[in-house]
C-alpha cells in the first residue's frame, strides 16, 4: 500500500510558472508590459503526456495615449487590466527536454470595473534545465467583449 501511494504521488507535479508579457494585437498600444503567474497540478497520463488543472494570475500595465483631434491634444491613460485565469492544461514531452502545451479555460476579469472576462488560452513550449526548472515561451490571449488581450510571453517554470 505504501509503495502505491508512493508511486502515485511520484507521478504528479505541481509547477509554478513566472511570466514577463510584450502586449500585442488589440491592446498593444494601449498597455506597455505584463506579468503573470501560472499554477499548474499536472498528472502523468503516460511517460509523454501530463494534463491538470491550472490557475494563476495575468496583470497588464496600461499606458498613457496622447490623442489630436482638429488641433486638440488630449491624454487617455489606460488602466491596468487583471485576469484569473481558471482552467485546464496539457503538454507533450518531447525527450528529455522539450515540451509543447497548452492552457484552456476561463479568464476571470478581475479589474477594472467592467471587466466580464472571456475565453483563456494559451499555447506555449519549454525547455528543461533541471530537473526543477524550465524556460518557458508562448502566446497567451483572454478573448473579451470587443477585443483580445493578446501577449507574447517568456519565464521560467519551477517544479515542486
Amino acid at each position: 500500500m505504501v509503495f502505491i501511494s508512493m508511486a502515485t504521488v511520484h507521478a504528479q507535479d505541481f509547477k509554478i510558472e513566472v511570466n514577463g508579457a510584450l502586449p500585442i494585437g488589440d491592446i498593444g498600444d494601449s498597455y506597455s508590459f505584463g506579468a503573470s503567474a501560472g499554477f499548474s497540478y499536472l498528472f502523468e497520463v503516460s511517460d509523454t503526456f501530463q494534463a491538470g488543472p491550472t490557475t494563476g494570475v495575468i496583470h497588464y500595465f496600461g499606458s498613457s495615449e496622447d490623442i489630436t483631434i482638429a488641433g486638440v491634444t488630449a491624454t487617455i491613460d489606460f488602466e491596468d487590466t487583471t485576469f484569473i485565469p481558471l482552467g485546464g492544461t496539457a503538454r507533450l514531452l518531447l525527450g528529455d527536454a522539450f515540451m509543447i502545451g497548452a492552457d484552456l479555460g476561463y479568464g476571470i476579469g478581475v479589474s477594472p470595473s467592467g471587466n466580464d472576462g472571456g475565453f483563456y488560452y494559451k499555447p506555449k513550449v519549454g525547455y528543461t534545465i533541471t530537473d526543477s526548472i524550465a524556460i518557458v515561451a508562448g502566446y497567451s490571449g483572454v478573448s473579451v467583449d470587443g477585443g483580445t488581450f493578446s501577449s507574447i510571453n517568456a519565464g521560467i517554470e519551477f517544479g515542486l
